[in-house]
């Protein structure tokens, strides 16, 4: 729990952009990865000095920084964690997310003044299995995110007050135990315990009978198949005095392959949707379909609430695709306005003069604004933008301040 005897609202961050853009849009903490030892290795993840500038940003405006080392480590793995967490040392994140006891025993030796959570990669289902990490030195433990809300309740009855709990309350589903998954490697070689998951839960399976080799035959749901292990995305924001009565310490959004409009979208209706509980618990309730609406504007597959409230059933899983539903397209960040009025941003995806958007900003306002003109680098006016990546100049017809999120309604 944080001074004010609210949850830390823990938000993932991909890049220093993106880290940026939490800490603006209500972010307590952020977590992420940098270039080794993290279990998002096709996440862009941060460099050594992007880390310290990010770290640096953090603090400056009252964040922590989290930094995930939560591989299945090999013997192979052992010396790169040695000189990765002697780096990290220098650098002085606020904790290490750890799942593995032999990478935990290196940072204990390395950096014994940086925190230490473990990660839900540890399978932590009971309490004696909290009390052993504390034990150890763990300042916080991450419950595994097959936990009901009893089963957390019983945990934190049984556990002293300064052990926090952090739990994930937002985000994509693994179909495997605790996250711990042996389909990736077996199928492309690519393990999931070491960051390289190709995502098996999300393919169409067919099944094939032991006296017919060869042939396939389908497991349908309709004409396209079905997803068997392709599970929605979790969602607990209508469910936060339960999870607060609970008596967990830190909400955890999971996304650290996620662009800054996720983030944004998340971490901001997350915000308030704590803050108005806090404020009052009648308020709260009475915006709950405010809401779902806000955070249904983001990339998901359906909702879910998981495992809190007991076993999963079948309306747990999506079974006709693996696609998201996309409420908005996310276009780009905004930066300072030149004299003449224009935003620049880096485009993410197409639009055009005429086109009417959304502007985004930390407070929870979102103006609605028309693009009257567009230029290149060059300073050519262009009708479009058609090139991902591609710097632009934007006038609005409404203000953009720097770091507003710029989004538009999807088709």
């Amino acid at each position: 729990m944080l001074a004010n005897g609210k949850p830390e609202l823990l938000v993932p961050a991909s890049s220093l952009e993106v880290l940026k853009v939490a800490a603006r849009y209500g972010a307590d903490a952020i977590y992420i990865g940098g270039e080794m030892y993290g279990l998002r290795a096709k996440a862009k993840n941060f460099s050594k000095e992007d880390m310290e500038e990010g770290i640096r940003y953090a603090h400056q405006h009252g964040k922590r920084v989290f930094v995930t080392a939560n591989i299945t480590a090999h013997n192979s793995d052992l010396d790169g964690v040695r000189q990765y967490f002697g780096e990290l040392k220098e650098i002085k994140p606020d904790a290490l997310i750890i799942s593995d006891p032999g990478v935990f025993a290196i940072a204990k030796q390395v950096c014994p003044e940086i925190e230490i959570h473990i990660s839900t990669q540890a399978n932590n289902v009971n309490y004696m299995t909290y009390l052993f990490w504390q034990q150890q030195g763990a300042k916080r433990v991450v419950s595994a995110r097959e936990l009901s809300l009893e089963e957390i309740k019983e945990i934190r009855k049984n556990i002293p007050d300064g052990l926090e709990i952090e739990t994930f309350v937002h985000g994509a589903m693994c179909i495997s135990y605790s996250g711990r998954c042996l389909l990736s490697n077996y199928f492309t070689g690519r393990d999931a315990n070491l960051g390289a998951c190709t995502h098996p839960c999300r393919w169409k399976y067919y099944i094939m009978e032991e006296s017919r080799p060869g042939e396939y035959l389908p497991v349908e749901e309709n004409e396209r198949g079905t997803y068997i292990f392709n599970s929605k995305d979790l969602c607990m924001i209508e469910h936060i005095p339960d999870l607060v009565e609970a008596g967990v310490d830190s909400f955890k959004i999971e996304g650290r392959m996620k662009t800054a409009l996720y983030v944004a979208d998340v971490a901001r209706t997350y915000r308030q949707a704590i803050d108005d509980y806090f404020q009052s618990p009648e308020f709260y309730k009475s915006r709950l379909g405010y809401y779902m609406q806000e955070i249904s504007k983001c990339t998901y597959r359906q909702f879910t609430t998981g495992f809190f409230y007991g076993k999963a059933s079948h309306d747990a899983q999506i079974y006709d695709n693996n696609t998201y539903v996309q409420g908005y397209t996310y276009l780009g960040i905004s930066g300072k306005t030149t004299s003449d009025g224009y935003t620049p941003l880096v485009q993410k995806n197409k639009f055009c003069i005429g086109d009417t958007v959304e502007i985004m900003k930390p407070s929870g306002e979102d103006i609605t604004a028309c693009v009257k003109d567009m230029r290149d680098s060059n300073g050519t006016h262009i009708e479009s933008c058609p090139h991902p990546g591609q710097e632009i100049e934007v006038l609005f017809d409404g203000k953009a301040e720097e770091m507003d999120i710029i989004r538009i309604k999807a088709d």
